[in-house]
């Protein structure tokens, strides 16, 4: 039997029920808000917005793209800060068709709960990188997404192109 090792998923297959009360606060603020950006992920910082990698990532690459104000709603925004997200969506787009050699995208907004938001409280934009055979028999079979690049080695590949 083979075994496929993906440690950084331990910690969202042990979070509590969804039943049980959450850890307060928004975890897109807290990486905001401290300086540590290997730690929280934080591959880039604009005036307006702020980009991090998904700890729990439909594929490899996979970004958050938000403004740093804590905005539920797209009214909400001001226009200066939809400008800066959507030239963040472009610019993390043409770094990862650069660094990775991404063959196409799935860029996506889930707005609500009940459309599928998983932090309702905070706008975040998703960039899933995607290429030709990327999908595999493991997550029919098994249940299992493979990820083929560590969390920690994307931070290094896209801050470094990023000159940080």
């Amino acid at each position: 039997m083979d075994h496929l090792w993906a440690p950084w998923r331990l910690s969202y297959v042990t979070q509590p029920d969804a039943s049980k009360p959450k850890a307060a606060g928004c975890f897109i603020c807290r990486s905001a808000a401290e300086v540590n950006d290997r730690e929280n992920l934080v591959i880039h910082r604009s005036e307006l917005g702020i980009v991090i990698a998904n700890r729990f990532p439909y594929n490899n690459g996979h970004l958050l793209v938000a403004p740093l104000a804590h905005k539920s709603a797209l009214s909400e925004m001001t226009t200066a800060e939809t400008l800066d997200t959507q030239n963040l969506l472009k610019n993390m787009i043409e770094l990862i068709e650069k660094t990775m050699n991404a063959e196409g995208f799935n860029v996506g907004l889930n707005l609500g709960k009940v459309a599928g938001a998983g932090l309702p409280g905070h706008l975040h934009w998703h960039i899933v990188p995607r290429w030709n055979g990327d999908t595999n028999f493991m997550p029919v079979l098994t249940d299992t997404k493979v990820i083929v690049q560590s969390l920690d080695s994307l931070w290094e590949t896209l801050t470094k192109q990023m000159g940080k």
